[in-house]
């Protein structure tokens, strides 16, 4: 959710396998319902450095079908006086329900491969990926879950609040550590804006989102 901007002049050997029998991915107590993390946005451009801290809750996970939801706070952005929660809905890469490549947002091929590529995780998959999407790869035991999240509304604030939600977000999350790292996409945003979360430890207090009621 960056500013909204006018417009002006080694990891595991991955093998090939049928899409049509392929099994989900495998779970991850880490990639479920209800689980927290908390880090960074860093949304600066040539004017200034900024970055905004950032809390993450997943809301639901459908591994079967390769979706997932969950609610961004954004918590120091200088244009808002509180917070600014948004939804976001997520599609996982699992080569059979979403490929690598996004087909709409406006992304083409040509910048999947530049944002993909810049996760060192996607390294091996991407000579694959260039030739198909990645749908002949198996990721079910890949120690990596790739995604995009794209926002769909805000929570507790209107649309005139000086942020845009009109991109989306890559993601890669560790299977290992629970550790996500991501990076924004819109046409009229500073590009890269990187996301850098880890996962909120099982016992502390973290955050809770349980006073807004999601539609």
């Amino acid at each position: 959710m960056p500013v909204r901007v006018v417009e002006s002049n080694a990891p595991a050997q991955v093998s090939g396998t049928d899409p049509g029998n392929r099994s989900p991915l495998p779970p991850s107590s880490l990639l479920s319902a209800g689980q927290a993390f908390s880090g960074t946005q860093n949304v600066s451009n040539q004017q200034k450095e900024e970055a905004w801290r950032v809390n993450v809750q997943i809301q639901g996970v459908d591994l079967e079908h390769g979706y997932l939801c969950g609610t961004m706070e954004a918590l120091n952005v200088p244009m808002a006086d509180t917070p600014v929660i948004t939804f976001w809905e997520g599609e996982i890469v699992d080569g059979k329900n979403y490929t690598f490549y996004t087909g709409k947002w406006e992304a083409t091929r040509e910048d999947d491969m530049r944002h993909w590529s810049k996760f060192p995780s996607f390294a091996p998959l991407q000579g694959q990926v260039e030739t198909d999407g990645g749908r002949q790869l198996d990721l079910s035991n890949y120690p990596y879950i790739f995604m995009r999240w794209k926002e769909q509304y805000f929570v507790n604030v209107g649309t005139d609040c000086g942020l845009t939600i009109a991109g989306f977000y890559y993601v890669c999350f560790s299977c290992s550590d629970g550790s996500i790292s991501g990076f924004y996409y819109d046409p009229n945003s500073s590009p890269f804006q990187k996301l850098e979360l880890k996962t909120v430890n099982e016992g502390r207090t973290g955050f809770s989102f349980s006073s807004y009621e999601l539609q």
